[in-house]
């Protein structure tokens, strides 16, 4: 037992302090817990600087929008510790090492082999081993074929039966569960708070936070409320939010011709549609049309695909690049339909990957069969069509259809289903088999036909009982291909290296920004005067100095520059990673002095989140003598085809997203392709003449990629898929993903099912609550669908869209290389003292709508380093998601837009949702020193990301921050984030749960503690149950009317926000 040394007490004006010193072993230096006994209060010295609300004479970064935290002043604290000395930091790592413990191996050997023959999942191991004993530890745990993992530095050691996380909570006694997130100082006095803090880095003082609310405001907001209960309406009995789904959305969804049309008058429709096509193919006008269809090789094998669909329910077929496949299929089955007189039962749909695609390919077979688009062939997306009654051929997005089979489980009507680019294992096309291979033994006349682009056609053959597979070959012009090693000769381009300045090669530095990749490591390793001693030594310097890290944008400008001067003429198609790649190119080549000639080149961006209108215009031809550049992601890839395509240049890397189910962190990063993906590539160049593919990448690395990119379902969060899952009633989630072509981890789906309850998406049975089926009905990730819910019911709605488009898609802001101190600077303008990304981003949009309406829209997106192509696109979203709100009825157009803005420009309240869409994406705010340390529950201590406004903010005015993702890089930063109150957690934070002890309330399983007085605690509880009667009364029931039946409650909170 500990030794009691002395227990001094101290008195000052205001309460009794009692301090207990504990002595372990007496070759401790410095005592090692510090316990505070105190009727009223514990301690937690320079929480805040300048204080919540003061006005610091020292104020600088820091000061939020409470106007307090100023300064930058507090001390260290660090009392009696001088590591800056190294005769006294010396002598401390002597005497630490003589401290440590010895590791008994035989001992720990015969523990961890009783553990693990025993029914422990775990040992946690509290013992003062070396690093090297910790090490040996480690070895016998893998060993024993057993997990390993050291947590708060070596302190705690853990072996187990599963994989551990990166941190643990529960383990790290100073930011752990054992912290009271609610803060309110008492008065102290000089002595005592040196005293403190002479002791702060080597004990752990528990800080109790306390919510101290003034007697007026506990008096305002309690009259607030009462009022309001005294005049609220009883809850009506309104019909159930499915049904309304159901109605609002009926006319959005994919319908059956055949249903629509009496038996009496089907054989006529049949007759009427085989003579109409009959008419319009013998017309001389489709003669060039046919005679080019004719030349597919696709058409080469229509009699034995349609026989083959015939005689089998399930056909899986894979085509090359320009077979065909795409657009004959569908169409062969239609003519087929309609010639047998089938045509009035034919209900045919098509699902793409992508909205582009799912209209480019109906507007071609519309051409081809010479009709205008929505007649036969229309296409339906979200939040848009071209169909009537007479479409007997829809193309639809994947996620159209998951959302028609919640209307319609057994799509009934539908004739024919082919499922294109299956082998991009997108999540929704791997969800959607599932569905489909359930459902066809309930529906043994649907035909499915499933397409791939790539010869990987036995994998989905063997999923669906040895389903019968055909190939069909492609025809291409021959495509010659140019490597990097290649490129760098004809072009003469220079890689120069950004580590010129360090020693040694610069091939084998440590990259700063990211971790290497496994190809970039390993072409690294090999010798290149000796791979590449043919190439000239200037090739051999820029291959030394080359980095798979990052795509060389000047490179591809040089590339760009090459073909226009050096090849014939014919499009050029750029194979990049994303729009930020896009715009810079874009800009780029814009400043070119040859090609930014718009006389003679034609430059178009090609991304997923543009306008349908400006994607449609890549497939229109330039005029003579004018080249066509097209900058694109790899969409570009298989989904659509630009048929003047004769020059192609593949960077090698594509957007990916990675999900670590461990620590619960996703990223999406550029990362290699595979060599499915750069053949698809190449094949984009010889569509219509010999072509030519520029990959600028090494031989070395292409040879060395992955034959086919994970399947999507393996490598993301799958909170979206979970809530499709339980919106088409398919039994628990867990079993039905058991049946996927590649099942996921099974943590990753425990995750998911974790945060959807966390937000109120599931109850405790894993059902879908009110809100959850809303959020099925949203196509965002739940945390921002649940964001739009809520500013609509709250009357924030405007900066709700906004802040929610831009999530959705991407931050308007740009960061020019050479100018970054100006362009920080322009978005700090923005966020001002409110110490929020979010906010920034809202003034920005705000502004940038405001030049518009006076005409300076470019101007003003040139002072602030804006883009103005991503602002229109977010206020194309926002659009769309009002749209969306209509359609579920949350938003009442006919009321005018201020009926839901009344809070609009109510920062708090803005704030205030913006917790409640992001919860649980919660940071504690933590005083260090002169600076403020970051942590989360899931890995502990995060940083805040350099882009971020808050990256050089020191101290911040309120206690936490909720942020929009969690990125891992060199570092975990967070990125988007938000300072926020106590009151904005606890009024739109997760549930309140009373604290075991009964003092306080918890949050996050315990991760959060507040305590307050016994009548601030009631009143929270109280003005919380009111807002979640009225939320939960809203989403049940979307007519009802917020601003005026709930007007005390929200009132209150308001109130409560400003305190």
């Amino acid at each position: 037992m500990p030794r009691c040394l002395f227990r001094p007490t101290f008195y000052t004006a205001h309460h009794r302090l009692t301090l207990t010193f504990l002595h372990p072993p007496a070759s401790k230096l410095f005592p090692t817990d510090l316990r505070i006994s105190s009727p009223v209060m514990a301690y937690r010295p320079n929480y805040q600087g300048g204080g919540r609300r003061g006005a610091s004479s020292s104020a600088g970064r820091g000061g939020g929008r409470r106007g307090g935290g100023g300064g930058r002043g507090g001390g260290g604290g660090r009392g009696e510790q001088r590591w800056w000395d190294p005769v006294w930091r010396a002598e401390r790592l002597r005497q630490q090492q003589a401290e440590k413990e010895v590791l008994d191996e035989n001992e720990w050997w015969d523990k961890i082999e009783k553990m693990k023959r025993g029914g422990e999942q775990e040992m946690v191991i509290k013992r003062n081993f070396s690093i090297a004993d910790q090490k040996t530890l480690a070895d016998m745990a893998y060993q024993h074929e057993l997990y390993f993992h050291a947590y708060s530095k070596g302190k705690v050691l853990v072996i187990s039966k599963v994989p551990l996380p990166d941190y643990r909570a529960d383990l790290d006694e100073r930011h752990g569960s054992t912290q009271k997130e609610v803060e309110y100082i008492y008065p102290i006095s000089m002595f005592d708070y040196l005293f403190l803090a002479a002791c702060r880095n080597v004990v752990t003082i528990l800080s109790f936070r306390q919510i101290k609310m003034s007697t007026d405001i506990e008096r305002r907001v309690g009259n607030l409320l009462n009022s309001s209960q005294s005049t609220g309406a009883a809850p009506s009995s309104l019909p159930s939010v499915s049904a309304d789904l159901g109605h609002k959305q009926s006319a959005a969804t994919i319908k059956s011709v055949s249903s629509r049309q009496a038996d009496s008058s089907k054989e006529k429709l049949s007759v009427a549609l085989k003579e109409g096509q009959e008419l319009v193919q013998a017309s001389d006008s489709l003669k060039e049309m046919k005679s080019f269809r004719e030349k597919l090789p696709a058409f080469k094998m229509k009699s034995e695909f349609l026989k083959a669909v015939q005689e089998n329910q399930v056909l899986v077929v894979s085509g090359e690049t320009g077979c065909g496949k795409t657009t004959q299929l569908p169409q062969f089955i239609l003519e087929e339909e309609i010639s047998c007189l089938r045509g009035a039962d034919c209900n045919i749909i098509c699902t793409q990957p992508r909205r582009v695609s799912a209209i480019s390919v109906a507007a071609r077979i519309s051409a081809e069969r010479g009709e205008s688009l929505g007649e036969a062939v229309g296409y339906q997306i979200r939040l848009e069509s071209k169909r009537s009654a007479e479409t007997r051929l829809l193309f639809c997005t994947t996620g159209v259809l998951l959302r028609q089979l919640v209307q319609d489980p057994d799509l009934i009507g539908v004739s024919h289903l082919l499922v294109d680019e299956i082998h991009e294992r997108g999540m929704n096309e791997d969800f959607l088999i599932i569905i489909l291979r359930d459902l066809l033994p309930r529906r043994p006349d649907l035909r499915l036909i499933l397409m791939s682009a790539t010869i990987n056609a036995d994998m989905f053959s063997k999923y669906f009982a040895n389903a019968p597979t055909m190939h069909i070959p492609g025809f291409t012009y021959p495509v010659a291909e140019h490597f990097l090693e290649d490129v760098l000769e004809k072009t003469r381009y220079s890689i120069k290296s950004d580590f010129d300045n360090f020693e040694g090669n610069s091939r084998r530095r440590k990259q700063q920004d990211s971790k290497k990749d496994p190809l970039t490591e390993m072409f690294e390793d090999i010798d290149v005067d000796t791979n590449y001693k043919n190439y000239s030594l200037g090739v051999r310097k820029s291959l030394e100095a080359w980095s798979g890290s990052q795509i060389d944008l000047g490179l591809v400008e040089a590339t760009i520059e090459y073909i226009c001067r050096n090849e014939a003429g014919g499009a050029i198609l750029v194979f990049l990673t994303g729009w930020d790649e896009i715009s810079k190119l874009l800009d780029k080549l814009k400043g070119n002095n040859l090609v930014g000639d718009s006389s003679k080149f034609l430059i178009l961006p090609l991304h997923g989140s543009m306008p349908t209108v400006n994607q449609c215009e890549i497939f229109d031809r330039p005029p003579p003598n004018k080249r066509k550049i097209v900058l694109a992601t790899n969409i570009a890839e298989s989904s659509i085809t630009i048929d003047d395509v004769v020059y192609v240049i593949d960077c090698g890397k594509a957007k990916e997203t990675s999900y670590d189910a461990l620590n619960k962190l996703a990223c999406l990063l550029p990362s290699w392709i595979s060599k499915a993906s750069a053949h698809q590539r190449r094949g984009r160049a010889g569509r219509v003449q010999p072509g030519v593919c520029y990959r600028l990448y090494p031989k070395l690395i292409h040879d060395a990629m992955p034959q086919y990119q994970l399947a999507e379902i393996l490598r993301t969060p799958l909170q979206e898929l979970c809530l499709h899952i339980k919106s088409l009633q398919l039994g628990t989630v867990g079993s039905f993903l058991e049946k996927a072509l590649q099942p996921p981890d099974p943590l990753a789906v425990k995750n998911a099912i974790e945060l959807l309850k966390t937000i109120g998406a599931l109850d405790e049975q894993e059902e879908l609550t009110p809100l959850g089926r809303h959020l099925c009905n949203i196509p965002l990730d739940p945390n921002i669908g649940k964001m739009l819910l809520m500013g609509s019911i709250f009357q924030c709605l405007n900066p709700a869209l906004t802040i929610a488009a831009a999530l959705a898609y991407r931050n308007p802001f740009v960061l020019p290389i050479n100018r970054k101190e100006e362009a920080d600077a322009a978005k700090q303008s923005f966020a001002g003292d409110s110490c929020s990304d979010h906010l920034a981003l809202l003034k920005a949009f705000e502004g940038w709508k405001e030049a518009k309406r006076s005409g300076n829209e470019k101007q003003f997106g040139w002072d602030n380093f804006l883009s103005l192509a991503t602002l229109r696109l977010i206020d194309d979203m926002r659009m769309q998601f009002l749209n969306l709100l209509s359609d579920i009825g949350f938003v009442d157009k006919s009321r005018g837009a201020t009926a839901y803005n009344q809070y609009s420009h109510d920062l708090e309240m803005v704030c205030a949702i913006l917790c409640a869409g992001l919860y649980p994406n919660v940071v504690q705010c933590k005083r260090r020193g002169k600076r403020t340390a970051f942590y989360t529950k899931e890995v502990g201590k995060v940083d805040i990301h350099p882009a971020s406004v808050n990256a050089g903010v020191h101290l911040f005015p309120l206690p936490y921050m909720v942020y929009s993702e969690k990125v891992k890089t060199t570092s975990i930063y967070i990125r988007d984030s938000t300072n926020i109150s106590d009151y904005a957690l606890l009024l739109f934070g997760g549930n309140l749960v009373p604290s075991k002890s009964g003092e306080g309330i918890d949050m996050l399983g315990g991760y959060l503690h507040f305590s307050a007085s016994k009548s601030v605690i009631e009143l929270i509880r109280k003005l919380r149950g009111e807002l979640d009667k009225l939320l939960n009364r809203k989403i049940e029931e979307p007519g009802f009317d917020v601003s005026s039946e709930g007007k005390g409650v929200v009132a209150a909170a308001v109130e409560l926000l400003h305190s």
